[in-house]
């Protein structure tokens, strides 16, 4: 079955250490829809954008942590903001990545690590990591970071085994995804992903965004159905909704102006596109952010 493709990315030196922690402050995420090996754990510090985690479209804002499993297909891309060269404008993040191959190769077969096993399996779908854990787990990478001592593994497996005792996280994808090693069609759909997330909250015609992958319009709406299994208006609808839950959490506009705001051109369509993808309409949904006071 085709699915959506992405890049192999080398993100640490295996010859250095067993896993590697760092602490990334940049101008904006990288941009680039990606998979490696290693499982990834993100704790975003600062910054806001749209991140694609498997098959997954989601806003991302300070404070979440995710855990990316080996080979998902993922890509946060920061909001447009972050590009206009802000000097006092950054993301930062703490990063863990490691092959669960340095605990050997039975270690996680034993009935004792079988939820960490079942853990890492489902990450290949992408994991939000909420609640009491995610703190727990958040404090713990801050003081990994700045340890200059101690046995790192045991703390890594320590915190995949808090990650794993518990049910403080929600999957993010409905299918483990593939990477692909193909560099034209990795840049087809870095393309396609980097020109929706930036001009979404315009219109934008299929003829548009063909030429962005350099299709045909028929081609482009066969390519992408075929990748993704979604119509490319749909996509585009999955983006601009996730924004407008932002919006209306954040009480930034009134419920009839967020889909103005998110790129929909009347209310009707708003109103239906939220309801297909939240499974509520915007109104429902603002109801669980007003004031009860």
């Amino acid at each position: 079955m085709p699915i959506l493709k992405a890049h192999l990315l080398k993100v640490a030196n295996p010859t250095l250490k067993s896993f590697s922690i760092r602490h990334d402050y940049l101008p904006y995420f990288y941009n680039q829809y990606h998979y490696h090996p290693e499982i990834e754990l993100l704790f975003i510090q600062e910054g806001t954008g749209t991140q694609f985690v498997g098959d997954s479209i989601q806003r991302f804002e300070g404070g979440d942590l995710l855990l990316i499993g080996s080979d998902c297909p993922h890509y946060l891309r920061s909001d447009n903001k972050y590009f206009c060269g802000d000097p006092h404008l950054n993301v930062s993040a703490l990063v863990i990545h490691f092959n669960p191959s340095i605990f050997g190769k039975d270690f996680l077969s034993l009935l004792e690590n079988r939820p960490i096993d079942q853990l890492l399996e489902k990450s290949k779908k992408g994991l939000r990591i909420t609640g009491v854990t995610k703190d727990e787990v958040t404090e713990r990478m801050k003081k990994m970071i700045v340890a200059d001592k101690g046995n790192m593994v045991l703390n890594l497996y320590s915190m995949l085994d808090l990650l794993a005792s518990g049910n403080d996280y929600e999957l993010l994808g409905t299918r483990i995804m593939e990477g692909n090693h193909n560099l034209k069609e990795t840049e087809r759909i870095n393309a396609i992903y980097n020109f929706s997330a930036r001009h979404f909250k315009r219109k934008i015609t299929i003829e548009e965004i063909a030429g962005v992958a350099h299709l045909s319009a028929n081609s482009f709406c066969r390519y992408f159905k075929n990748k993704t299994k979604k119509n490319y208006s749909h996509f585009l609808n999955e983006i601009r909704v996730e924004y407008a839950c932002k919006m209306i959490r954040e009480n930034q506009l009134q419920v009839t102006q967020v889909g103005y705001e998110a790129g929909f051109n009347n209310f009707v369509n708003f109103n239906n596109a939220f309801k297909k993808i939240a499974g509520k309409t915007p109104s429902q949904y603002a109801k669980q952010f007003s004031s009860t006071e």
